[in-house]
């Protein structure tokens, strides 16, 4: 269980980190995120951990597309003339 414990900090900071540049402001993003890991704390069975645990790396990518998009909508507008 230890093991787990230690996965779970780890992808919990990793999201906290990814939140910094978050559209809506890093408080909202970060009391989201606190929030739904406490609706996980009293999980004790490992297949559920590691659902909650590949979910959370779900969320990590889709939160990180987020920021590829709009990157790339900042640059389209730079560069291209009429976008």
């Amino acid at each position: 269980m230890s093991a787990l414990r230690y996965e779970v900090k780890r992808v919990y900071k990793e999201l906290l980190f990814l939140g910094r540049e978050y559209p809506l402001g890093y408080e909202h993003y970060r009391s989201r995120l606190h929030d739904a890991f406490m609706k996980k704390a009293r999980l004790s069975d490992e297949g559920e951990i590691q659902k909650g645990l590949e979910f959370a790396e779900f969320f990590r990518k889709e939160v990180e597309t987020l920021y590829y998009l709009k990157r790339y909508r900042t640059l389209r507008k730079r560069y291209v003339p009429g976008a």
